[in-house]
């Protein structure tokens, strides 16, 4: 849930007749969800949206599951990897896989593409480990920055244009919408005073960016297991105005308020986003440590009977494991016990802060490891908690 935004211009009521300065109407479209129940955005367009010129072959866009891979703990060491494609769709490797989410990264070469990508059956959270730049869409410039959630709403249609230096992404791409979380939400939706963030973290696009004229533009729609092409007449950088609580924006991991306490406290409470019904999203950030006595630092081991647990390693020195360094994965599936590796329990004692950085994303169905997350397979991981 984000919160009632407006860029450009926009007539004092909706639908009703808004004229360019040649007299012509501007072209309405509404960008709604859940059947005009849920959340939407009144866009104003000096062309005509639907204005297609040719729907050219789509190509398969299939994820590979890993059926050898049976029930383990997982170490994906994505840490090694390097430039994974020249483009931003070329560069996305799945890791890890289910009905709900696929989880990607993404090491783009090239600083953008000469089309526009659209996807037609999830929202994006695109994680900025390394980079920086905008998101160019028909919401406007959304600039985005390392370490930034840059959240993309179904159906938006836009490119990433990178700074110049190296870009690493987290993708995680979800086909139940990405929402704030429940219990920091009043009755109306705005963020509750506890809430380790509030509406003036989100970021929403800065200013309207307008290709105009007539300019064959490819846009690459994802849907059902294809990724299709249509070729338009114009730009889809032609709106001249919006409103509505539908639209990408970005927060940041480093303005995410970690909450504390007397003793160790669960996991939850590093909640940023929810998928409802399918996952969430957590940060960790540098927090102080439990202040009890005899307060134990280090994670306590844990069996999650209905849930897999994934870790993105971010930054820092991350004390309840070994051999782990930022950008690897771990994957600790439901029903198999996990926690801190020998000797980190006892060397956490007295410690009072912690620097580290991650994401975990906690699925409420079973995640499948990809067939190309196995070129990073750490095969001694599961055998790691020996002493």
């Amino acid at each position: 849930m984000t919160y009632y935004y407006r860029l450009g211009n926009i007539p004092p009521k909706r639908h009703t007749q808004f004229r360019q300065p040649d007299g012509t109407l501007y072209k309405e479209e509404l960008v709604s969800s859940r059947g005009f129940s849920g959340i939407y955005s009144n866009l104003y367009h000096t062309y005509q949206p639907t204005k297609v010129k040719k729907v050219l072959a789509p190509k398969p866009a299939v994820v590979n599951i890993a059926h050898n891979h049976h029930l383990q703990m997982t170490h994906l060491k994505t840490c090694e990897a390097t430039i994974t494609g020249e483009d931003f769709l070329e560069a996305r490797i799945p890791m890890l896989t289910n009905s709900d989410v696929t989880i990607s990264i993404c090491n783009p070469s090239g600083s953008t593409t000469d089309y526009f990508y659209k996807n037609g059956e999830a929202d994006e959270v695109m994680f900025v480990h390394e980079g920086s730049g905008n998101l160019l869409t028909q919401f406007g410039r959304l600039p985005f920055k390392k370490g930034d959630y840059v959240v993309i709403p179904r159906t938006t249609i836009f490119k990433p244009v990178f700074d110049s230096g190296e870009v690493r992404l987290l993708i995680i791409e979800s086909k139940a919408p990405i929402e704030t979380v429940d219990y920091y939400r009043n009755d109306l939706g705005q963020l509750l005073e506890h809430s380790p963030y509030c509406e003036r973290d989100i970021h929403p696009p800065v200013e309207l960016v307008h290709e105009l004229g007539e300019k064959e533009t490819i846009v690459k729609i994802r849907k059902q297991g294809l990724l299709h092409e249509y070729l338009y007449a114009f730009s889809p950088l032609n709106v001249v105005g919006w409103d509505g609580f539908l639209y990408p924006y970005t927060f940041s991991i480093y303005d995410f308020e970690p909450v504390t306490g007397r003793i160790h406290l669960p996991p939850p409470v590093h909640q940023t986003f929810q998928a409802q019904h399918a996952f969430v999203i957590c940060s960790f950030v540098p927090r102080l440590f439990d202040y009890h006595p005899l307060a134990v630092p280090a994670p306590y081991n844990h069996s999650n009977i209905d849930s897999d647990e994934v870790l993105f390693y971010v930054a820092g020195n991350f004390m309840s494991r070994r051999g782990i360094d930022k950008g690897s994965f771990t994957l600790h599936p439901g029903g198999l016990p996990h926690g801190p590796h020998p000797g980190t329990v006892e060397a956490s004692l007295g410690a009072k802060e912690t620097h580290e950085y991650a994401v975990m994303i906690d699925t409420f169905r079973p995640l499948s490891v990809t067939e190309e997350a196995l070129r990073f397979l750490d095969k001694n991981y599961p055998y790691s908690w020996g002493e």
